[in-house]
């Protein structure tokens, strides 16, 4: 069964960036070491702060919408409800170049 997973990923400074993907790894690996051009590389947001996962791709892209919607404040009310320090949740994974 192929997983999607919508994400948001946070700079240092707290600039946010929300992304869907069917890669979650590979697409956090690609933040972290800036290897696309655009916005996350120009703000340097590489930690992973939240993350949902969905078994249809049409569900994952509505939610993504929805969140891309938001006020900041509410983004940033989602990620604290499950990770009130901000704390990359990536930082464990071993993430080798696709």
């Amino acid at each position: 069964m192929r997983q999607y997973f919508v994400y948001i990923m946070s700079s240092f400074s707290g600039t946010l960036y929300v992304g869907v993907t069917n890669d979650i790894v590979r697409r956090v690996y690609e933040h972290k070491h800036g290897t696309n051009a655009g916005f996350t590389k120009r703000y340097r947001i590489n930690r992973l702060v939240y993350y949902e996962e969905y078994s249809d791709i049409r569900d994952a892209i509505e939610r993504e919408k929805q969140i891309k919607g938001w006020t900041r404040a509410k983004k940033i009310a989602l990620v604290e409800g499950v990770n009130p320090t901000f704390e990359d949740l990536s930082a464990d994974w071993l993430i080798e170049a696709p």
